[in-house]
């Protein structure tokens, strides 16, 4: 007999939080045996100090701030360009045809790679930073919107233009509801992108922010900073995540009943 979906779920989120405390407890221990050096994994007592000292400083919260400024802009920018463009090639073939198979080959062009030229052309400031997270959200949002279009049962588009819609109607009615469980995949799929083309990118272009935090701390060999900035990077996707699927059950309340019917069907 399967155990009731509250009982369930009460014991998937023991199992949630106790698995990451006993494997901290298993680290700070051998740590302690030496069996981990210290030098390379500093004890999870001795990061949650440094993180202390950096937050209590107000250090954390300057990188913290200048991180999430670039993310929150370069996402907001990807997005608001990424999904018209996809949706718009997802519903017009000609279109499709002529620029699928560009944007198909700049998508997997690491976009770090190109960080140079993106420096070249906005600079050293935060311009080149928003940017190089605009345009890595941008081809994944992009990609998404096109391919939740192209998911859609024809005879719904055909159908729709047969009864007269047009123009911004059928998008607004029709396609860009059809292609929101894919575009709110993009969604997820980009933040996690932004959050690590700027971490890469403060390697090497800034002067502030949780990816210099990692890089200023390995070069000066200060380990449990850059631990500290390892989970800072974590609780941001963590969240990123979280925020995105809350936002998507709002605008998507019909997923949440397909998803309870196949968790009761899932039970039986």
């Amino acid at each position: 007999m399967r155990p009731e979906p509250g009982l369930r779920r009460s014991r998937d989120l023991l199992l949630a939080v106790a698995t990451p405390l006993l494997l901290l407890v298993l680290w700070e221990a051998l740590v302690r045996v030496n069996l981990l050096d210290y030098r390379f994994f500093p004890p999870p007592t001795r990061i949650a100090t440094a993180g202390a000292a950096l937050i209590g400083s107000g250090e954390l919260w300057v990188h913290l701030g200048a991180s999430l400024f670039r993310i929150v802009a370069g996402f907001a920018i990807g997005v608001a360009i990424g999904i018209p463009v996809g949706l718009t090639l997802g519903a017009f073939r000609v279109l499709r045809v002529m620029f699928d198979p560009v944007l198909s080959a700049l998508y997997v062009i690491p976009k770090i790679a190109i960080l140079p030229l993106i420096m070249l052309i906005f600079g050293l400031g935060e311009g080149s930073k928003i940017a190089i997270v605009a345009l890595a959200t941008f081809f994944v949002v992009a990609i998404n919107s096109l391919g939740g279009v192209r998911q859609m049962e024809p005879i719904l588009l055909e159908a729709a233009r047969n009864f007269g819609a047009r123009g911004f109607d059928l998008f607004r009615h029709l396609i860009f509801p059809g292609a929101l469980p894919s575009i709110f995949v993009g969604l997820r799929l980009a933040a996690g992108t932004a959050l690590l083309v700027i971490i890469a990118a403060e390697f090497v272009a800034a002067n502030e922010g949780i990816g210099f935090l990692i890089w200023r701390s390995w070069t000066t060999l200060v380990t449990e900073n850059m631990f500290v900035g390892f989970a800072v990077i974590a609780v941001l996707g963590m969240l990123s995540t979280w925020l995105i699927h809350r936002v998507g059950r709002l605008v998507m309340p019909w997923r949440d009943e397909e998803i309870d019917l196949a968790s009761r069907q899932d039970s039986l």
